[in-house]
């Protein structure tokens, strides 16, 4: 009898470890993860081929520009298409206005570790390190002044 009892406690153990069904439905959930990335990189790439093939489209159609006859019968050829102006660079930073953000954000968290009340000694912080960093960068700026000016 014991015999028995403990071939059925093993066959109840095996058993019972066998099939998984928790890891079926995670590997299915992964797998539609998957699917919907694959999804939206194919929707994106269909934009980009699509603004390809529609700038490609606007070159040819400058470059093969048709002429046009005026009111005394001679041909003039129209002016190709303007290329569009570019976009204004952005105007980049100074290096007083980084040094000052920079400046701000270490003193902050400098003043909030060093002081015991956090808010007061991270405002503090904030301001001496703006401070410093301003007048570092305003500093470098000058020099990138008078080093443009000699060339």
């Amino acid at each position: 009898m014991k015999q028995l009892l403990a071939v059925l406690a093993a066959t109840t153990v095996l058993a019972s470890c066998g099939g998984n069904p928790d890891t079926a439905a995670i590997e299915a959930a992964r797998q539609n993860t998957i699917d919907s990335m694959n999804a939206i990189a194919t929707v994106k790439q269909r934009t980009i081929d699509s603004m390809n093939a529609i700038k490609a489209n606007r070159a040819s159609r400058a470059a093969a520009a048709p002429a046009v006859s005026n009111n005394s019968g001679n041909s003039q050829e129209t002016a190709a298409a303007a290329p569009a102006p570019a976009a204004p660079a952005k105007k980049k930073w100074s290096h007083t206005a980084k040094g000052a953000v920079v400046g701000a954000g270490a003193g902050a968290i400098t003043g909030a570790i060093v002081n015991k009340d956090r808010l007061k000694g991270a405002a503090i912080g904030t301001i001496i390190g703006a401070g410093v960093g301003a007048g570092t960068g305003a500093i470098v700026d000058q020099q990138v002044k008078k080093r443009n000016a000699q060339q």
